[in-house]
């Protein structure tokens, strides 16, 4: 079992940062894949980023390749996800989640174990 607590969002301007953070209660969180999905309202869950349980490998969205970057820091259990040059588009419930595998098509498509309670990001034009 995996509890994950998101941390960090809040209200910006556009093309402004944020980072968000999630702290993870397990043991052998430096076994699990880690990510960031998130979720508009009367829309999809998306995809954003995800990063090996070591950390060397990421993968992020074509959406936000370049302007967003996930990391980990596994001595202290927690994952980021750095946002810069965020746009009102990038507006959403952003949620963490935890898996033992780091299979993209698992990731890509959301079929993941464990998921964070989700913290709220919005983006003012």
């Amino acid at each position: 079992q995996v509890l994950l607590v998101e941390s960090g969002g809040g209200l910006v301007q556009a093309g402004g940062s944020l980072r968000l953070s999630c702290a993870a209660s397990s043991r052998t969180f430096s076994s699990y894949a880690m990510g960031w999905f998130r979720q508009d309202p009367g829309k999809e869950r998306e995809f954003i980023a995800t990063i090996s349980a070591s950390g060397s490998t990421k993968y992020h969205s074509d959406s936000v390749k370049g302007r967003f970057t996930v990391s980990r820091d596994n001595a202290k259990n927690l994952v980021y996800l750095q946002m810069n040059s965020l746009k009102p588009e990038d507006t959403a419930v952003y949620y963490c989640a935890a898996d033992s595998s780091f299979s993209t098509i698992a990731w890509y498509s959301g079929r993941i174990d464990y998921w964070g309670q989700g913290t709220q990001v919005t983006v003012s034009s």
